[in-house]
């Protein structure tokens, strides 16, 4: 099977050639002189993409695997935990905390919905003991987003840490560690920075790092381990093992391409992108996923399959037919997702993935109103000054 001519996708998404490229350096010795300051250059530039004095870990894996890195450090067994779910990533966290022992409460809303923040400060109130909460930030299944600006000062109020799974947010939407009091977020670079998918990028406070060392469930001596990261690596300069060269000059040159545009400048990109794309699909009569736009994450706009149709046909269909892979709902609903991350929250991207989309359903029989849809994105794009990223 050929490669699809356009991935808008939520993520892993298409990279810009400066990243490319960057990944086609020569390989190198991990202790050579030259790839220790690119790793500390990158730790420095992720840090300014978070805008924290945090340590920053960058373990090797997918994001996932900073996820459960992070939940297995900080819970130990009968450890009361407050598990935030408001989709498939939220649901999963909370059946690792089961596995690794914690005391588990839920506070759960529909997965086209977010958490409400009184209910978390109610919550907390109710159950003194919490000493976790868990929290997605951009649940990307479901294209919404988790006010955690508020729930990071509520958790900190009751005298709780937080566990931000940011995977899809950062370089795309705002994530602020230190100003909304979180402890440990995890990041992918794969999602809006357009990176290779091969690191978590993660930000630790010393409230977190205290809590883990006091936590004899913690990993050590293991890929999961970040107590050997911190010990190893940020306090005695040697790798716990051999990291990856080719992800590593991936993730900073991702990182240059972002901190280059501007944090401010993406961010509205990103926005503009998803609402003319949302804009759109209420001219072609498609619903939106998210009960609200207030809710809706800019990098990623998700759509409700009309009724006889399922989303794993029209993204097969999208597919085949158009050349553009977007998409489905892992789970979160019966939906499609078309992605705004990186290069895809630029130009005519909304126009094409909406377009790919409209004509998709209307080949499998839905009544959609194609050209207005179009017609109202493209309205949207023309009323705002087109931001200037960089493509290298």
């Amino acid at each position: 099977m050929t490669e699809p001519d356009f991935t808008l996708s939520a993520g892993p998404t298409m990279a810009p050639p400066r990243v490319l490229a960057a990944q086609a350096a020569p390989i190198t010795y991990h202790y050579d002189p030259a790839f220790l300051d690119a790793f500390r250059r990158t730790e420095r530039k992720v840090a300014e993409l978070f805008r924290t004095s945090q340590d920053i870990l960058l373990m090797q894996g997918e994001a996932v695997l900073g996820l459960e890195a992070a939940a297995r450090s900080l819970v130990r067994p009968g450890m009361p935990v407050l598990n935030l779910v408001s989709g498939v990533f939220g649901k999963g966290m909370g059946y690792w905390l089961a596995a690794f022992g914690a005391e588990l409460h839920g506070l759960e809303v529909p997965y086209n919905e977010s958490v409400d923040p009184a209910d978390v400060d109610r919550f907390l109130e109710q159950h003194p003991g919490i000493e976790l909460v868990t929290v997605v930030h951009s649940e990307t299944p479901s294209g919404t987003l988790n006010p955690v600006a508020e729930i990071g000062p509520i958790a900190k109020k009751h005298g709780a840490l937080t566990l931000v799974d940011c995977v899809s947010s950062l370089g795309g939407i705002p994530i602020w560690p230190d100003e909304w009091q979180l402890d440990v977020c995890v990041a992918g670079p794969q999602k809006c920075l357009a990176g290779p998918p091969g690191m978590s990028l993660m930000s630790v406070s010393d409230a977190a790092w205290e809590k883990i060392r006091a936590n004899p469930s913690a990993p050590r001596a293991s890929f999961l381990s970040m107590l050997d990261w911190k010990e190893q690596w940020l306090e005695a300069g040697k790798f716990p093992f051999t990291p990856s060269v080719v992800d590593l000059h991936g993730v900073e040159a991702a990182c240059d391409v972002i901190l280059d545009e501007g944090l401010e400048a993406s961010f509205e990109r990103h926005e503009r992108a998803a609402a003319a794309c949302r804009a759109g699909a209420r001219a072609m009569e498609v619903e939106l996923w998210p009960a609200n736009d207030g809710i809706a994450a800019a990098c990623v706009t998700a759509l409700a399959v009309p009724d006889g149709l399922t989303d794993v046909q029209v993204r097969d269909h999208c597919r085949e037919r158009y050349g553009v892979m977007i998409s489905a709902g892992q789970g979160a609903g019966n939906l499609v997702r078309i992605g705004h991350m990186g290069p895809t929250a630029r130009s005519l991207y909304p126009v094409l993935g909406l377009a790919a989309v409209g004509r998709t359903l209307a080949d499998l029989g839905a009544p959609v109103k194609i050209g207005d849809g179009l017609e109202a994105t493209l309205a949207a794009l023309s009323q705002i000054d087109r931001v200037s990223a960089p493509a290298s």
